[in-house]
């Protein structure tokens, strides 16, 4: 994958390093973050942003290196979309384009040629699991607001591939709501059948995954009834899917939030290897 370091930084006796490469599926040089704890890995968890992040914002904000060095977890962080495209639109609003990829295979002039965030993240980033020597290691994955839609939907429909999912604040219904929507209609066109493919609230029901699933939901997110909705998940699991869906009281959107229950979610995918 002609994996280049960017920068390295050591953190909890583990190493923070920032990757790029020449990706297939994007067509474009793409980062991401990567934490190796010192001791043996037990889990690579691989975390997914949400609108307008980048691969810096969970390594940074997230609180998660120390409990991940001490019990053996690999973080990975890839971007949330593209960069140095500048399509016509681009960069026109926050949460559509740049740093909105949404985790869709775009089907979709001008974004087709480059928004292809799902292939890159089901099938590049396990070859570069692989090129790190870590494919040994089980693998889950989890999110945070657009991200959290991106762990949800990639969980469930590669279940061969993923042994546990959590999320906070995920987008769950997003062919309901007016962020997934927006980004739906102009990566997937206006189709709605289409849009099934990445709504978890509607996968959810079809999913071979039979792995737990971990959410936490803060009952102050200002965006939690207009674009969140994640009792529709819960409302249309079927038997043998375990979803734990956790109101926090007070809590917000931010990563406040997130680093407040970060451990237990590193602790959740950790158990959830014995199960």
């Amino acid at each position: 994958m002609n994996l280049e370091i960017v920068s390295q930084s050591f953190a909890f006796g583990g190493d923070v390093l920032k990757y790029q490469h020449q990706s297939s599926y994007t067509k474009t040089p793409m980062n991401l973050s990567i934490f190796l704890p010192s001791g043996r890995p037990q889990i690579v968890l691989l975390w997914l942003s949400g609108l307008t992040c980048t691969e810096d914002n969970f390594m940074t904000k997230a609180g998660a290196q120390s409990f991940a060095s001490d019990n053996g977890i690999v973080l990975i962080c890839p971007d949330t979309s593209p960069r140095g495209t500048d399509l016509p639109g681009e960069h026109d609003s926050w949460d559509l384009g740049s740093g909105a990829g949404f985790y869709v295979d775009a089907t979709e002039e001008p974004w087709k040629k480059h928004y292809q965030m799902y292939s890159y993240i089901t099938t590049e980033i396990p070859e570069l699991i692989k090129e790190l020597h870590l494919d040994h290691v089980p693998l889950s994955i989890s999110g945070h607001s657009m991200g959290g839609h991106g762990a949800l939907v990639l969980g469930l429909k590669n279940p061969q591939l993923f042994k546990s999912i959590s999320a906070f604040a995920p987008i769950v219904n997003p062919s309901a709501v007016p962020w997934g929507q927006k980004a739906f209609k102009a990566y997937l066109g206006s189709d709605q059948a289409t849009w099934q493919d990445y709504d978890a609230s509607l996968l959810v029901e079809k999913s071979e995954y039979r792995g737990p699933i971990l959410i936490d939901q803060g009952t102050k997110d200002d965006f939690l009834e207009t674009q969140l909705q994640p009792h529709e998940l819960e409302k249309n699991c079927p038997n043998g899917i375990s979803v734990e869906l956790r109101h926090q009281e007070n809590y917000d959107h931010s990563y406040y939030f997130i680093s407040s229950f970060i451990e237990d979610h590193l602790k959740f995918h950790l158990e959830s290897m014995n199960r």
